[in-house]
């Protein structure tokens, strides 16, 4: 499970991140004496939230001048990972 608290992304500016909860889940399984099936779920409630966000100055084509905003990057949906582990 991880979890980021509220944090202040500008001290020049009042802005704070918004509080996430991630949940992940593994489940392994030992095949033998020199295999291991592991089952890896990432963000198992496909919740809909922000991994990191910053507050800088941006400009995009066409805006006459920088606009100082959040900018987030979205976590990963759910996803699925299988693997095998086989030790020689």
């Amino acid at each position: 499970m991880t979890v980021s608290c509220q944090r202040v992304l500008s001290w020049v500016s009042p802005s704070q991140s918004k509080s996430s909860l991630t949940t992940n889940l593994r489940i392994a399984r030992q095949l033998g004496a020199k295999a291991e099936l592991t089952l890896d779920v990432f963000n198992l409630f496909d919740r809909k939230l922000d991994d990191i966000q910053y507050f800088y100055e941006s400009q995009l084509p066409g805006e006459t001048a920088p606009v100082a905003d959040r900018h987030v990057h979205p976590a990963e949906p759910r996803t699925l990972r299988l693997t095998l582990r086989v030790d020689f």
